[in-house]
């Protein structure tokens, strides 16, 4: 009896340990006032009995009420330690595509990749309409098309996850100001005085 309930406590211990596999975003301020800005970075998440990420080739789609999305993002890179191809990263009208980020790992030449897990390989700004009035929204996905990890510290030999890995979506919220907030607010007090 007790050797069944110590195998279910460590059955839910390693389910609640498991690790997503794939990409994910983050967004410091996910909600935002007309002008505000927020900084979009996405993330790798690989297995932790494996050295680092290789490397990853992903897209970040942006899809909303905003018009003209595209002019709103800024600061748009891969982040260090990775570098990218030749073009780099390019913004699109709905997304942002060829996001390459790839690292070295060459041992006999002393060259070790950063094995940071999560670790953030691309990161933009997004800066909301200032003359929006708020209630508009960006919805934000990925589409990965390569995911290689060293399995291994002393190898340059990479292993992709491609087929398992998971994507994740998430959404940036742009709400009125404060200030529009309480003209609407006042105006709902005056309907309701009518009545």
């Amino acid at each position: 009896m007790i050797r069944a309930a110590t195998l279910a406590a460590l059955a839910l211990a390693t389910v609640a340990n498991a690790q997503t596999i794939g990409v994910t975003i983050e967004i410091d301020e996910p909600v935002l006032a007309p002008g505000d800005s927020t900084t979009v970075r996405l993330v790798a998440n690989f297995p932790a009995s494996d050295w680092a990420l290789a490397g990853v080739l992903t897209r970040l789609d942006f899809d909303g009420s905003i018009a003209d999305p595209r002019s709103h993002w800024s600061g748009i890179g891969v982040l260090a330690p990775f570098s990218t191809g030749p073009s780099g990263p390019l913004l699109g009208d709905s997304a942002i595509e060829g996001i390459l980020a790839g690292q070295l790992n060459f041992p006999p030449a002393g060259i070790y990749a950063d094995p940071t897990n999560p670790i953030a390989f691309f990161e933009a700004n997004f800066t909301a309409p200032a003359d929006a009035g708020g209630g508009y929204f960006v919805d934000l996905s990925t589409l990965t098309s390569r995911f290689d990890v060293y399995t291994d510290r002393e190898s340059t030999e990479a292993t992709s996850y491609l087929d398992i890995i998971t994507e994740e979506a998430a959404t940036i919220f742009v709400v009125p100001a404060p200030a529009s907030a309480a003209v609407l607010a006042l105006g709902v007090v005056a309907m309701r005085r009518r009545r």
